[in-house]
C-alpha cells in the first residue's frame, strides 16, 4: 500500500531547455509572444538562465549551459554533472532540433522541510543539493547523475523535481507582469501507471494530466495569451 504525503505540492515553474539561451528566449518570444529576461548564473552547475513570469506566482525558466562557467571547482576536482540532463548525449541530440519543453518543478511549502522529507524517503526522493543565484538560495532536488527524477525507471522529464525556497520571497516576485496564464500542464507516457503513482504519492497528481502513449514521454504546457491560446512542447 502507497503511502500518500499529507501536503499537496504547487506548480512553482516549468522548464525550457536550450542549446543557448538565445536559442531558447527566441523560442519562448516566437510562441508565447513575451521575451524570457532576467536570470542569472548557477554557479555549482555550470548553467545559466532566464525567466518569464506567469499569472498566480509561476514562472518559465529558460536554461541552458553556460559557456563561460568554469571547467572545474575551485578546489580541482572534477565538477558535479549538470541538472535536468543537460550532460545527457541524448538531450544534447534532441537540442540540435531546438528548444523544447523539459521537465517542471514543483514547491514544497514549509512547514514540511524538503531536506528531512528526502532523507526519509531517499528511494522516492533524489538528494537536495543547495543552490544559489545572485540573492536567491534553495534547495533542489537533483539525481547524482545529473539525470531527471525518476520512480522505478520512469521519469524522463514528466516527473518534477522539488524544490523550497530559503525565504518568503520568490522570483515570481522580481519578474515583470505579463499576461501570460499557464491553462493545463499535460503529458504522454508509456508507462503512466508509474507516473500517476509517484505524483500521487508526492502530492502533485492534481498538477499534471498524464495520458499514455506509445511514443516516447512529453510535456506539453498550454497558455492563454492576448493573441489567444498557445502551446509550448
Amino acid at each position: 500500500m502507497t503511502t500518500l504525503t499529507a501536503q499537496s505540492l504547487s506548480l512553482d515553474h516549468l522548464v525550457v531547455s536550450a542549446r543557448t539561451l538565445d536559442e531558447g528566449v527566441q523560442y519562448v518570444a516566437d510562441t508565447l509572444g513575451v521575451a524570457p529576461a532576467g536570470g542569472g548564473a548557477h554557479p555549482l552547475m555550470r548553467t545559466h538562465n532566464r525567466l518569464l513570469g506567469l499569472w498566480g506566482g509561476v514562472y518559465l525558466e529558460v536554461i541552458a549551459i553556460d559557456p563561460h562557467a568554469a571547467a572545474e571547482a575551485t578546489d580541482g576536482t572534477a565538477p558535479r554533472p549538470r541538472l535536468f540532463a543537460l550532460d545527457d548525449p541524448a538531450t544534447q541530440a534532441r537540442l540540435e532540433n531546438g528548444p523544447y519543453l523539459s521537465h517542471w518543478v514543483a514547491r514544497v511549502e514549509r512547514p514540511k522541510h524538503l531536506a528531512t522529507w528526502q532523507a526519509q524517503y531517499p528511494q522516492r526522493i533524489a538528494p537536495v543539493v543547495p543552490m544559489t543565484r545572485g540573492d536567491f538560495t534553495w534547495g533542489l532536488t537533483v539525481p547524482d547523475d545529473g539525470s531527471f527524477p525518476a520512480w522505478q525507471g520512469a521519469g524522463d522529464g514528466v516527473l518534477p523535481s522539488l524544490i523550497q525556497w530559503d525565504s518568503t520571497r520568490h522570483p515570481s516576485q522580481s519578474l515583470a507582469p505579463t499576461n501570460l496564464a499557464l491553462k493545463a500542464l499535460k503529458a504522454v507516457h508509456p508507462r503512466p501507471e508509474l507516473i500517476g503513482e509517484q505524483l500521487r504519492w508526492l502530492g502533485a497528481a492534481h498538477l499534471l494530466d498524464v495520458q499514455p502513449t506509445d511514443g516516447a514521454a512529453a510535456l506539453v504546457a498550454e497558455f492563454e495569451t492576448p493573441e489567444g491560446s498557445r502551446t509550448l512542447g
